[in-house]
């Protein structure tokens, strides 16, 4: 074959490549065309098309077989990846047109265990549905569902402070490190989480309500950070029943401390929200049940 001009043909296109595959795989013009729901001679044409293009002869055309040459080796290898990233592309386009994704916003303590087993449920029961969570405070989720980038949200709240689905009492302990108590220090430590932070104000009038001299020891917005401090002897602390592990100690009710039962769990989404969103607040319903319960 004479010299072509790659300047303006240096696209294959994957028809032509397909071709080549096919006929290299099946041996046979014949066979290939019947495999490509095509003619011989359309396919015969696409390959020499191929050739044009790359300038080689990519096919020897023997009495019984048709074999690739050493040039036809190597566009095959490039052919077949080819073909493979389309397929590719189209799986990812597919599902992409498929999946719908829900935006949720959990706390912290919310955010592994049970939880996870439940949203792991659900995804088996709704393979299309892509789920975004995200863990943190409840106000900085509140104010992320407010601005709409939160589909919903399950939120630890003052009772009755927003409209809900759903909504449980919010069972709290007082609690102490287990190796290094702090109860009995003048003045008393707390820790707790900043300004603004869930229980903080609560726990403060708890304390000055009964007469008791306190200090804020530590403050972190981490559950996980209010969790070690109390269990390291930095202070006390005013947790959610499902937040107390073994490392700290339950203050009982003869240390004098106030009960604190004015927060609540609550499941927040839109009216509007469509049948999938209304199924996984179902979900997180029989959640909080089970909480209730255990």
């Amino acid at each position: 074959m004479g010299h072509i001009d790659r300047t303006n043909s240096r696209l294959f296109e994957l028809d032509l490549l397909r071709a080549l595959v096919t006929v290299a795989d099946c041996g046979s013009f014949t066979t290939a065309a019947l495999r490509l729901s095509s003619t011989q001679s359309t396919v015969s044409q696409k390959v020499r098309r191929l050739e044009e293009l790359a300038g080689h002869r990519l096919l020897e055309r023997g009495n019984r077989d048709v074999l690739p040459t050493d040039a036809g080796e190597t566009v095959l290898g490039y052919a077949r990846r080819l073909l493979s990233l389309n397929d590719e592309l189209h799986e990812a386009l597919d599902g992409a047109s498929v999946a719908q994704i829900v935006r949720i916003g959990v706390p912290d303590d919310f955010a592994a265990g049970r939880t996870t087993r439940h949203l792991a449920e659900f995804s088996r029961r709704f393979p299309h549905i892509k789920l975004e969570v995200t863990a943190g405070l409840s106000r900085d989720l509140a104010g992320s569902y407010d601005r709409g980038e939160l589909d919903l949200v399950l939120l630890k709240q003052r009772r009755n402070s927003r409209d809900a689905v759903a909504r449980w009492t919010e069972k709290t302990r007082w609690v102490d490190s287990l190796r290094s108590p702090a109860f009995d220090l003048d003045p008393l430590p707390i820790v707790t989480f900043p300004p603004r932070g869930l229980y903080r104000d609560e726990m403060i009038a708890a304390l000055e309500s009964v007469g008791r001299r306190w200090r804020i020891s530590f403050t972190s917005s981490s559950l996980s950070g209010i969790q070690d401090a109390i269990a390291d002897g930095m202070g006390i602390g005013l947790l959610p029943l499902r937040a107390v592990t073994g490392e700290h100690l339950v203050l009982p009710q003869s240390a004098g401390l106030p009960e604190v039962d004015m927060f609540e769990v609550a499941i927040i989404h839109r009216p509007s929200a469509g049948p999938v969103i209304t199924a996984l607040a179902e979900s997180f319903s029989a959640l909080l049940e089970q909480e209730r319960g255990s």
